[in-house]
């Protein structure tokens, strides 16, 4: 056997090991094997770990998590009642209640964030990790989203996570330990969502920002930068989703009958990710993530499968149910028909 041959044989073992297990894992392959073989989630003891969007789903989740291995929890979100709620169930999941403050907050108020940082270092001697993970999705045809709803879109999900990352990243330059900067993205992050269009473009600029963060700065040794790209999970982003028109939310409910990782899974894998300081990782169970690895490495065949996809079909894989209506089909004219109304197809 040629040496070309022989690298053409391991690549497609490779290949056959890598789909076969991506069909059965609910995260990207390095992730699933991190998972098994290094947890490390004693990474987080001690930690000073400030959780935004922590009021709610994969937020609320995740300070739960960190409160089981010793972290030093700080909860942000606008609505104090709920965080004072999400405190109480750290507290019964072995936080102590001297280490788990809540700071109401609306992150897109940008020029309260370095006051309230310096709230932050002040009241834990600093901070060692920032998760970013304020965030709202959003459902509609993209032809009808008025202009507005992208800027509301992007003060959320993108300036307000850059401006309060660019403080921290300063204070992590700055101490000679550094820091952890976290940032939940999404599986729109890496390839395009049908009736998304300003989340989907929201979460691109996300990728844009950090990957340009991380390479500018891994020669420091002082800054990580962990990017998590959850799929479809089960809490309220339906009823808090933007809709085409500006202050209008879509107001619908996640059943817990679909198909879609459940908030305390994703929260969980995006620990092992975070302490064993993934760049990346991908989380959704199948077939997001098969999907999600065809749609990244091989363009070309995504394209060809999306005019035989559905976006009916992307939306039960989606929301579990057809959530939005295309507003272009009332557009389209009516089939041909030619006598007793057989339907001709014509060639371009």
């Amino acid at each position: 056997m040629g040496l070309l041959s022989f690298v053409g044989l391991c690549y497609l073992i490779y290949l056959t090991v890598h789909s076969l297990l991506s069909l059965a894992a609910d995260s990207d392959l390095y992730l699933f094997f991190i998972e098994k073989f290094s947890k490390k989630l004693h990474y987080f003891h001690n930690k000073v770990v400030w959780i935004t969007g922590a009021s709610s789903g994969i937020g609320e989740a995740l300070a739960i998590e960190l409160s089981k291995h010793g972290a030093k929890l700080v909860l942000s979100a606008r609505n104090s009642i709920q965080l004072e709620r999400v405190k109480n169930l750290c507290v019964q999941n072995g936080a102590h209640p001297q280490f788990v403050i809540t700071l109401p907050m609306d992150v897109t108020q940008t020029k309260h964030h370095k006051r309230y940082f310096d709230q932050v270092v002040q009241q834990f001697g600093g901070l060692d990790i920032l998760i970013n993970n304020a965030g709202r999705s959003q459902r509609a045809n993209w032809e009808e989203i008025e202009l507005e709803v992208d800027r509301e879109m992007f003060e959320l999900n993108v300036f307000s996570v850059l401006n309060l990352s660019r403080i921290a990243v300063k204070h992590f330059l700055n101490v000679e330990h550094g820091g952890h900067l976290v940032v939940t993205s999404s599986i729109a992050g890496l390839i395009g969502a049908p009736y998304s269009g300003s989340y989907t473009g929201s979460k691109h600029a996300i990728h844009g920002y950090f990957d340009s963060l991380r390479r500018e700065k891994q020669e420091t040794k002082k800054l990580t930068v962990t990017l998590l790209c959850p799929g479809p999970t089960l809490t309220n982003f339906l009823k808090e989703s933007f809709t085409a028109q500006p202050g209008v939310k879509f107001n619908q409910s996640a059943s817990v009958q679909d198909k879609r990782m459940s908030a305390e899974r994703c929260a969980y894998l995006s620990a092992v990710a975070i302490a064993n300081r993934l760049e990346e990782a991908w989380l959704g169970k199948f077939p997001i993530l098969p999907m999600t690895y065809i749609g990244r490495y091989c363009p070309n065949i995504t394209r060809v499968l999306s005019r035989y996809v559905t976006n009916e079909r992307l939306q039960k894989l989606r929301d579990s149910r057809n959530t939005v209506s295309d507003s272009s089909a009332q557009n389209r004219p009516p089939p041909p028909t030619f006598g007793g109304g057989k339907v001709t197809a014509v060639k371009k």
